[in-house]
């Protein structure tokens, strides 16, 4: 397996523009710490040293902080070859990482006053950016402005003359022209691209923060536009705000190992390396960025770029205790981590890699296997053991410190032979997942379904092998891929349901306001999550803001419906089917609701005149709608039919008397002889109904051997009899679907033959039964 590993490239990407490139191959969202402790990453920031949780990359000279790294790395082995935690504890984690990071300290704003606003607006998410901050870079020349206002103040930092302030009306007209293509068009990502191409280009400060917030707000994930945006500020002189840009990035898209590797190079070189906290804050950094997306299969380059960096301050144990973690990790270049670590160990002396307590501790266990080998082979128990230097002070005897080494170097490189072939295991367990994954980064085009389902099999397989840890860490990956499908943005979802409520939400709030604003499915799903939490004024919200998003939906209007009605709200209920009625924009939509209105009023308010008066309204809008017909007949039957008997023969009456397809006539007509014959009072009246059926087959007949026969029709009377027959179609089905509350499906079982038997004098009415449609199957 070690042969056939595939090899990373070590270029990095500086300034992405095509979205699609590999380069993006490790983004990411939010991951946790690797380290056992939750809070540890809230305890500092990158603009302190880093305090207990990380003595095992402190100096070696402190006897605590050589306890603490023992400790840890003791932590760290029990981590990775046992179960890691629940996943309640893993989302908490998880918020740890991904709210906190930074928010602990963050960097203090740019020294002149006046520029405050323009530093805040372009850390925040709201792109509300301030005139002043659009003058950081002067005028188009570059120049530098006198540093004294009207009242003679004197400012630390030139352009601030009030008369430079109105920076709106600089900006050019064909930005204005692409800007508002990408409001009005946000799913247009081209437009997005052209848009950031030409900002970039013009180098107008202003334009670029207005377009890049704005973008920012519905692409997250596309990392390299972050590192273009801060590059961008650095070029305007801006330090600070390019050091919040990428804060920016790294809380929107934790797991990007290429961001994470940008925003480092760019502290280190923007440190004052005389500063003597310069050092602490690096190091914080760059745990900052492994507990975030040190657990990513690709994270190896960031790992080696944090060992690489120790290694340059010379605190070899520290980059002992470095590959501590990474060994117990599975990642690509496993193996070849493990090779470099053994390299480590055989190029330098054990007291300068070692912590001085494990270098002790050592050194005694080998002192004792010696002298028990002594003892074996002499036969002797008298031999005196030998008497040891103090701390890390060498032996005397040449021979005896040379073999001391190499024993050393032995007995470290086996202490972590059983961790790396456990690790081993867990990455060949993965490796045919990672090479699945062809497109590990974020972009609007359509994923190939075999990587869909390779996503899929990988999530079931973590989910049922892995830690708590590893499932989420996989979910953030996945969802970076697949940030447009609502399946793994469920997946997820239900993954945490039971475990911790927030990281539910969390994962609802990101899908449904970021990526899919437009996905009803997931919204509804949020909306029925909040329900179940008691929180009905958070569900209530949610439906209001998807209807406004995608107006004129069913379902979301009779989601609201529904929520109002389940607790209570019944009169809210009724105004929102009232409001979707007068709102239709066919007469379709508005019999749809007036069939949900009429049905709540009689089923759930139980005011029948009240529904009844519904449907009514409803026809005079729409007389030819056989779905209203049906829904008040329906209204009628449900009281006394004996009683009923004059409303119900009305409603039959005005059906037939309807501008209804014929098809939909003759159908009703035939209702009415079945509900004569059942429950009618007056002979006569039957037979009237059942002439009135006749004349209406007739017309039938007519118009069928018309076009058999293919007759001349204008086309808009075929269109007619072609509408008709679909009505016709629909009306059948909805007397079917109502047969339930007509319950005339015994019918033909119990009066199939009436048509052969001699009715007396009303023979003639012999073939009878030859117009009732046989029973649905």
């Amino acid at each position: 397996m070690e042969d056939s590993e595939p090899q990373f490239s070590d270029n990095t990407t500086t300034g992405m523009l095509d979205s699609e490139s590999p380069a993006m191959e490790s983004n990411g969202d939010a991951l946790f710490p690797d380290l056992p402790v939750p809070g540890q990453t809230a305890d500092w920031s990158p603009d302190q040293v880093a305090p207990e949780p990380l003595s095992n990359i402190l100096p070696e000279d402190s006897d605590a902080s050589q306890e603490a790294m023992g400790q840890e790395q003791q932590q760290n082995q029990q981590m990775n070859s046992s179960e890691l935690g629940s996943v309640d504890k893993a989302v908490e984690q998880f918020h740890l990482a991904n709210a906190q990071l930074f928010q602990e300290q963050q960097p203090p704003p740019p020294p002149p006053p006046p520029l405050q606003p323009g530093a805040e607006s372009a850390g925040s998410q709201e792109m509300s950016v301030e005139p002043e901050s659009a003058e950081q870079d002067g005028s188009e020349g570059g120049t530098q402005e006198p540093q004294v206002t009207e009242d003679a103040m004197v400012i630390e930092q030139p352009k601030m003359e009030e008369s430079s302030i109105p920076a709106e009306p600089e900006l050019p007209s064909e930005f204005e022209k692409l800007f508002k293509g990408c409001e009005e068009n946000p799913e247009d990502f081209n437009a997005w691209v052209y848009l950031l191409q030409y900002v970039e280009q013009e180098n107008v400060l202003l334009a670029v923060r207005k377009a890049f917030d704005l973008f920012f707000l519905r692409y997250p994930y596309c990392y390299g536009y972050w590192k273009k945006y801060a590059d961008i500020e650095k070029k305007h002189g801006n330090i600070q705000v390019a050091e919040e840009v990428y804060r920016r990035g790294l809380q929107a898209i934790p797991l990007s190992v290429d961001l994470w590797i940008h925003y480092l190079t760019f502290i280190k070189e923007n440190s004052d390396s005389s500063d003597p906290e310069t050092e602490g804050r690096i190091r914080a950094s760059y745990e900052h960025a492994v507990l975030a997306a040190g657990t990513d299969f690709r994270s190896d380059r960031l790992w080696e770029s944090y060992i690489n960096w120790e290694t340059e301050q010379q605190k070899l144990a520290n980059v002992t205790a470095i590959y501590d973690r990474i060994l117990g990790i599975p990642t690509q270049m496993y193996s070849q981590h493990f090779q470099r670590f053994k390299d480590h160990v055989q190029s330098n002396h054990p007291k300068h890699f070692l912590s001085e307590e494990e270098f002790v501790q050592l050194r005694l266990e080998l002192s004792k296997a010696s002298l028990s080998a002594m003892v074996s082979d002499d036969g002797e128990s008298q031999i005196a053991q030998e008497e040891l230097p103090p701390g890390t002070e060498d032996l005397a005897d040449p021979a005896k410190r040379v073999t001391e080494i190499e024993n050393m170097r032995h007995k470290v490189i086996e202490a972590r032979q059983e961790l790396f072939n456990h690790n081993e295991h867990e990455v060949s367990k993965r490796w045919a997942f990672e090479e699945g994954i062809k497109r590990p980064y974020f972009h609007v085009k359509a994923l190939e379904k075999t990587q869909l389902n390779n996503w899929k099999e990988y999530l079931d397989f973590e989910i049922e092998n892995g830690t708590p840890e590893r499932v989420v860490v996989l979910f953030e990956r996945c969802l970076i891929a697949c940030a447009l499908y609502e399946e793994f943005w469920t997946k997820y979802a239900k993954y945490l349901d039971g475990f911790s409520t927030e990281g539910v939400r969390h994962v609802y709030n990101k899908a449904c306001t970021i990526h899919l604003p437009k996905k009803p499915s997931t919204h509804l799903l949020w909306a029925a999550f909040e329900e179940q939490q008691g929180n009905v004024e958070e569900a209530r919200r949610i439906l209001q803001a998807l209807e406004v998003a995608i107006p004129g939906l069913a379902i979301v209007r009779l989601r609201r419906v529904s929520l109002e009605r389940r607790h209570g709200n019944l009169e809210a209920a009724e105004m929102l089917l009232r409001e979707a009625m007068e709102s239709a924009k066919n007469s379709t939509e508005t019999t749809f609701y007036a069939v949900k209105l009429a049905r709540q009023l009689v089923k759930v308010q139980k005011s029948l005149s009240k529904a009844k008066k519904v449907l009514l309204e409803a026809i005079e809008k729409d007389q030819t709608s056989p779905k209203l017909y049906l829904n008040l007949l329906e209204l009628e039957y449900s009281g006394d039919v004996s009683q009923n008997e004059a409303e119900i023969l009305a409603c039959f009456d005005r059906a037939l008397k309807s501008p209804m397809p014929l098809e939909s006539r003759l159908l009703f007509s035939q209702r009415k002889v079945e509900f004569l014959e059942d429950f009618g009072s007056d002979i006569n009246a039957l037979v009237a109904a059942y002439e009135e059926q006749q004349q209406l087959h007739k017309e039938s007949e007519s118009s069928k051997r018309k076009a058999e026969n293919g007759s001349q029709e204008s086309d808009a009377k075929r269109q007619r009899t072609d509408d008709g027959s679909t009505a016709a179609a629909n009306t059948m089905t909805d007397m079917t679907a109502n047969n339930s509350a007509y319950n005339y499906n015994w019918y033909q079982q119990q009066y199939g033959g009436w048509g052969q038997n001699s009715w007396g004098q009303y023979n003639q009415y012999a073939q009878y039964n030859q117009y009732y449609p046989p029973p649905p199957t």
